[in-house]
């Protein structure tokens, strides 16, 4: 009974952590050419907890989001059956269902040159989107710039009130440049999440967007707060509601991590996997 309650923080640990490093560029490549980490997030796709599953299922779409990498990734053992159970099991989230249907398809594409068109040649090299070519119209992507964001403590009350608003899919930071980028659902207003982060009391957000000409601008949310519906049944990372990303009038910068960390960090990881897994 205790093996099983301790392993569970360890697991989710670990594969956020991945989550976290694949959503840089720069760590793309390094992760799949690892022998341990891409198994690993294949076993994950398995584990009984949903948060360790959607979270599994991120750090893929984000390697898939490098064309060099995805004919290692569809030709991995367990690769594509695992993808497609995610898909077909009854008890898959909603969010969960459609990730693992992303992969899927832009695995299944690998082999067509034309799949993405000529904007994702450099998709390893280039800034991170965060899935902004997604073809899914049922979500879009927010950039918030969150004015007090300033160390890991802020970090963890701005993820506490997004994760509490119904309709958030999925989030990441920026910390060097005090962003987040956040997948919604299509039919949630931007200002729920400005009304959320102002709750902490500490923070404030604005909306990042492109003038037209080209530039990124700041957008003041209203001070008059909107009603939020909350989740009420709150896994550890994301809901439970329909989803992915688009829209394309959104800026998104990114913030690079440092790849000796990462790649000390991916042994790290690499020995967890070797140690809790088996084929």
């Amino acid at each position: 009974m205790n093996s099983t309650m301790s392993e569970e923080p360890d697991a989710l640990a670990v594969v956020n952590q991945l989550r976290d490093l694949a959503a840089d560029p720069l760590n793309r490549r390094a992760i799949v050419q690892d022998r341990g980490c891409l198994p690993g997030l294949i076993l994950f796709m398995d584990h009984p907890s949903p948060p360790v599953v959607h979270s599994a299922l991120l750090a893929l779409r984000y390697l898939a989001e490098c064309r060099a990498n995805r004919e290692k990734m569809k030709s991995e053992l367990g690769m594509m059956p695992s993808l497609q159970i995610v898909i077909q099991r009854t008890t898959t989230p909603g969010e969960t269902k459609l990730l693992a249907s992303e992969i899927y398809d832009i695995l299944q594409a690998s082999n067509m040159a034309d799949m993405d068109g000529v904007n994702e040649m450099n998709s390893c090299r280039r800034k991170a989107q965060f899935f902004l070519g997604s073809t899914n119209k049922r979500a879009k992507t927010v950039v918030l710039h969150i004015d007090g964001l300033d160390d890991s403590s802020r970090r963890n009350l701005c993820e506490e009130a997004l994760l509490k608003i119904k309709g958030v899919i999925s989030f990441t930071f920026q910390m060097a440049v005090q962003r987040c980028v956040v997948r919604i659902r299509s039919d949630l207003k931007a200002e729920a999440l400005a009304t959320a982060i102002a709750s902490t009391k500490v923070m404030k957000a604005q909306q990042v967007v492109k003038s037209e000409s080209g530039e990124e601008v700041l957008v003041p949310f209203q001070d008059t707060p909107v009603e939020v519906e909350q989740n009420t049944d709150l896994p550890d990372y994301l809901p439970e509601d329909e989803s992915p990303t688009k829209e394309q009038d959104k800026a998104v910068s990114r913030v690079g991590s440092h790849p000796e960390g990462a790649a000390s960090w991916l042994s790290t990881a690499a020995n967890f996997l070797s140690r809790s897994f088996y084929w």
